[in-house]
């Protein structure tokens, strides 16, 4: 371990795939001493979500304030915050602390198809979190929800679409905006950051039949969020993040029947 702490504010997923558990596995490969602000706790698999158990927004600061008063944070990672209340929360402990970067996972439905944001959340977040972040990073029917588009309007999203919703999502909250382009319909994996105007494009080839996919997207956020704490800057951190993010997709094995988790990066 090399001394350095980052935090994850998100729900936990019992089956240890996705969301703060994702995100501890990642720190631990970098290295990095994990902190945790529990937002929700899931009773999920890889199949499902099948219930759901807020975190109150009292008990989320009181978290917060334990962890910000005593760890040397390099980064915090968002995911999960299914309430309005929640995120204020959030966004009101961490607004006065710009030297932490953070990095937002806009996290709103679940890979099974479950909702995860109730009504309001994410005016909330767009008015008090997104403003905040050092990187926003949505897939793209996150996306198309931010941007005020319908989610799958457009069958076969390339590459010049999640520029377009990168540009307009960054242009309009004034920050670095990375959209993810695992539902593209292209060969390859492309990733678009958009930051100050410009873009940069982050591409690697589909791994055919992975054993598990679940929780990529927790994982890597996470990972820049570790990249940005050792110091890397945010071109560097998306690229290195997602060749972690492929690696741990091709290390991915099995855990139960039909069951896999991700490897480790």
């Amino acid at each position: 371990m090399n001394g350095v702490c980052c935090l994850t504010v998100a729900g936990s997923d019992c089956g240890g795939n996705a969301g703060v558990q994702a995100d501890l596995r990642t720190f631990r490969s970098y290295g990095i001493h994990g902190c945790t602000v529990f937002t929700a706790l899931t009773a999920q698999n890889p199949f499902g979500v099948s219930g759901i158990l807020d975190v109150g927004a009292d008990f989320i600061g009181k978290q917060l304030d334990a962890v910000l008063g005593v760890y040397d944070i390099r980064a915090v990672k968002t995911g999960m915050m299914s309430s309005a209340e929640a995120i204020c929360a959030v966004s009101g402990r961490l607004s006065s602390r710009p030297g932490i970067p953070m990095v937002v996972d806009p996290v709103m439905v679940a890979t099974s198809g479950a909702d995860l944001m109730a009504k309001g959340a994410l005016e909330a977040a767009e008015k008090e979190l997104f403003p905040i972040a050092a990187l926003l990073t949505p897939n793209i029917p996150e996306a198309e929800t931010i941007s005020g588009r319908t989610p799958g309007a457009v069958a076969h999203p390339d590459r010049d679409y999640a520029e377009r919703l990168a540009l307009e999502i960054s242009d309009r909250f004034g920050i670095a905006v990375l959209v993810k382009g695992g539902h593209g319909a292209e060969s390859e994996s492309t990733d678009v950051l958009a930051c100050g105007g410009g873009t940069a494009s982050f591409s690697l080839p589909w791994i055919k039949n992975p054993v598990s996919t679940h929780g990529t997207g927790c994982t890597l956020s996470s990972a820049i969020a570790c990249e940005l704490a050792l110091g890397r800057n945010l071109e560097e951190a998306v690229s290195n993040a997602k060749k972690y993010v492929h690696d741990a997709i091709a290390k991915s094995y099995l855990v139960g029947k039909n069951c896999g988790v991700l490897g480790n990066g």
